[in-house]
């Protein structure tokens, strides 16, 4: 049994094509922007089994047929065991499933076992795609904007473009915080050196999810902060890229996104 926060039936930013987005409960991490802070506390999630959230999507398959499952949450890596049941269910069905995660989950230094790292290499073995949410290329700026370094993010991608497995870039400007010149060139350098990646999403930073903080008793520390603009991510995404140029020529499926 898996502890699961919500389901949406009709997902079209969370991945390729219509997909069916399983937001799981529980995140270690405290991200300052954090739009589902209602995710955070594992103890709080629906319990289901991996059978019944696939008995949910197969009833519309036929809807899904250009998209797949989503796991999402949260942190659906918190998870694991789970997952790569959901995972493996679903690829027995032939549907597509990406992960989107920010890769706390990875181990690295003690962390690192050969049980961890064979959780890890049988989920990748259920996974088609991996979105990949970057949040801060400076580990101390990472730390505070999250409550940890960006170590295990940046080993997970390295470990990602090793197998081979496709990803998907996504990264939140924040102004202030994020919408920094050097830290989004030191971004584009870090994934110049990686050579699976399909796309790259630059997010702009918005305040929806201030009134779930409101609701819930917690202080939004970024409640003086602007919105990005338009005009603010487009400039944030070709500084991004620029860099990405500058280290290695870009994949082409990513240079005509």
């Amino acid at each position: 049994m898996g502890k699961i926060h919500s389901i949406e039936t009709f997902g079209t930013v969370d991945g390729p094509g219509v997909r069916f987005v399983v937001f799981f409960q529980g995140c270690p991490m405290r991200c300052r922007y954090c739009h589902n802070p209602d995710t955070w506390q594992l103890a709080e999630g629906q319990e289901m089994s991996a059978e019944e959230i696939l008995e949910r999507m197969v009833r519309n398959l036929e809807f899904y047929r250009t998209g797949g499952i989503t796991a999402t949450g949260g942190e659906p890596m918190l998870q694991i065991e789970f997952l790569t049941e959901l995972f493996a269910l679903a690829k027995e069905r032939g549907i597509h499933t990406c992960l989107d995660t920010s890769g706390i989950m990875f181990p690295t230094g003690s962390e690192m076992s050969d049980s961890r790292m064979g959780q890890i290499w049988r989920l990748m073995q259920m996974t088609d795609l991996v979105m990949l949410d970057i949040k801060h290329m400076e580990d101390e700026a990472h730390r505070e904007l999250t409550g940890h370094g960006n170590g295990h993010s940046l080993a997970f991608a390295e470990y990602l473009d090793e197998m081979g497995k496709p990803m998907w870039i996504r990264h939140v400007v924040v102004p202030g915080i994020t919408f920094d010149r050097k830290e989004l060139a030191e971004l584009g350098k870090f994934l110049g050196t990686l050579s699976h990646i399909e796309k790259l999403e630059v997010l702009p930073y918005h305040s929806l999810g201030r009134v779930k903080y409101e609701q819930l008793g917690i202080d939004y520390t970024l409640k003086d902060t602007p919105q990005l603009t338009r005009e603010e991510a487009a400039a944030a995404e070709q500084i991004i890229r620029d860099a990405m140029h500058a280290v290695n020529s870009l994949p082409a499926a990513l240079a005509v996104l």
